[in-house]
């Protein structure tokens, strides 16, 4: 089990959470977690950021081979 600590920082409570948790969620100061209270517990988890689909095509290199009008072709299986 790991534990975790508590500080006050103004009228705030702050946590500190273990390395081997940061390493594992691949985490960085800055990053987003996700709290949940069921009773008594206090449930983190990481969150991940959702792009666009305009956003993710823009991050594509140039030069990729596309197949023309691919995105008005039908379904193919069970994709919808």
């Amino acid at each position: 089990m790991l534990h975790a600590s508590l500080r006050r920082s103004g009228g705030s409570f702050i946590m500190t959470i273990p390395q081997s948790y940061v390493d594992q969620n691949h985490l960085e100061a800055g990053a987003r977690l996700a709290v949940e209270i069921v009773g008594d517990q206090l449930k983190i988890r990481p969150t991940r950021a959702k792009h666009s689909l305009d956003e993710l095509l823009a991050a594509m290199p140039a030069g990729l081979c596309r197949v023309q009008d691919w995105d008005e072709m039908g379904a193919a299986g069970a994709e919808l």
